[in-house]
């Protein structure tokens, strides 16, 4: 059974920076694509980006390119999302997901695991 348990969240200040994690049971880390999303209130949820079952990261461009890091740990089944030079813009619920496919795609109808959320809030 595939779980996904997010940490790492917080309040931060604007300029700030958060790791947040994505700890993965039930293998699906090891040979599966896996992507960070995130929803601000009133909005839909948003791709920011994934990591190949290579271990290949890839980001949206538009909103977090050169400001948020995706990595993997295989040995420690986790995902992780660096996040520096944080904006107020960034606040959101941040999501971890998983799909049984060989790279991360934007579409969230893509991913059939999700973990619960965790909060980011980037006070101005």
């Amino acid at each position: 059974q595939v779980q996904l348990v997010e940490s790492g969240g917080g309040l931060v200040q604007a300029g700030g920076s958060l790791r947040l994690s994505c700890a993965a049971s039930g293998g699906i880390i090891n040979n599966n694509a896996m992507g960070w999303f995130r929803q601000a209130p009133g909005k839909e949820r948003e791709f920011v980006g994934g990591i190949s079952w290579r271990g290949v990261p890839t980001y949206d461009a538009d909103s977090v390119k050169g400001r948020f890091t995706i990595s993997r740990d295989t040995a420690k089944n986790t995902m992780y999302l660096q996040m520096k030079s944080l904006r107020p813009e960034d606040t959101a619920v941040y999501y971890c997901a998983a799909r049984r496919g060989s790279v991360a795609v934007r579409s969230p109808n893509d991913y059939p695991f999700w973990g619960q959320g965790t909060q980011v809030t980037v006070s101005s």
